[in-house]
């Protein structure tokens, strides 16, 4: 029987390359790999489906299923995470000096349901007190004015929300025209040093450690899917694809440990790889649903506490039911 042919679009990441350069098969599959950026690769997925298999974010992946629209089937792989305390910037005269300070001020955001945003909100809430209706919230473009949210939202009457159509949130933070900017990348005014611009926290790693051994959540932003009917004609690709998946990933893990002449451009990466591994373990990006389920869990309550989906849904909800169960010899 010749392998099925699936395309697959994803970013560039070292745990999904040995996939894109041919050295882990996916058995029965014949995939044809596409390298797109997460923000032009979900607009073309979640506008027009254009992929069978492809990264996604995991905010818009939870709206969908709690709603009940969710043309995807989940995958419990996940080729992006990140910790997101270093993604909170403010207008240096905002008066701003803990997080708790952030209630009742004005804060710019490129997508209010961008996964960025609904962990950051997230911690906010859960460690801080600050609610996502304690908030003023500005929609729009960081750099480039104009940007739009990818899926429609229904936000409840106690959500605060504005687009702006004519300013870019990055200019509108150096003049105090918002109050603080939460984001998925650094704006340029924070990467030229503009004085203007400063972080609410001083030592970011350094809370991120603390957080994640009092909760257990490392941010997933992005998870795999398959689209729906791809899955009602072929039952057997999740499964095919997780096994695929893992193995590209303990290959980049195996690639990691290769100190003695470094694939990574970083100076001084063999002595982070290093502390890493005392901090979080051999497993430090691991797949499967139990293994992230206190981030899954959170995932799904602030997306439901945030306004964007209208019940808190069982992760199990999220994945191909195929996968949820183990099969043992």
């Amino acid at each position: 029987m010749s392998a099925l042919p699936l395309s697959f679009a994803c970013g560039s990441y070292d745990r999904t390359r040995a996939l894109r350069d041919g050295r882990v098969p996916v058995h029965g599959i014949d995939l044809n790999s596409m390298e797109i950026g997460p923000v032009e690769l979900f607009w073309r997925q979640l506008r027009h489906l254009e992929f069978e298999i492809a990264e996604m974010s995991l905010s818009a992946h939870i709206m969908a299923t709690a709603n009940g629209t969710s043309p995807f089937v989940g995958l419990p792989v996940f080729p992006s995470r990140v910790f997101r305390r270093a993604y909170v910037f403010l207008h240096a005269d905002a008066g701003i000096t803990r997080p708790e300070d952030l209630a009742g001020k004005t804060i710019g955001v490129p997508e209010y349901h961008m996964t960025a945003a609904l962990f950051i909100r997230g911690f906010l809430s859960d460690d801080h007190g600050v609610r996502a209706e304690q908030v003023q919230w500005v929609q729009g473009g960081q750099e480039v004015p104009g940007r739009l949210e990818r899926i429609e939202l229904n936000l409840p009457a106690s959500i605060s929300l504005r687009h702006e159509p004519d300013r870019g949130l990055d200019e509108m933070l150096v003049d105090g025209a918002i109050d603080a900017l939460i984001t998925a990348s650094p704006p340029p005014s924070w990467l030229a040093g503009n004085p203007a611009v400063t972080r609410l926290f001083a030592d970011p790693r350094a809370a991120e450690v603390e957080a994640y051994h009092r909760t257990g959540i490392f941010p997933i932003m992005h998870m795999v899917t398959v689209r729906r009917d791809v899955v009602e004609r072929a039952p057997w690709v999740p499964g095919n694809l997780v096994t695929a998946f893992a193995q590209a990933r303990d290959l980049a893990y195996q690639e990691s440990r290769d100190h003695g002449a470094s694939s990574n451009i970083l100076p001084f990466y063999q002595l982070e790889h290093e502390r890493t591994l005392r901090e979080f373990g051999e497993d430090y990006w691991p797949y499967g649903v139990e293994a992230n389920r206190a981030t899954l869990e959170a995932a799904v309550r602030y997306s439901y506490e945030q306004g964007l989906s209208q019940r808190i849904c069982d992760i199990e909800e999220l994945f191909s039911p195929a996968l949820l169960e183990e099969h043992r010899v």
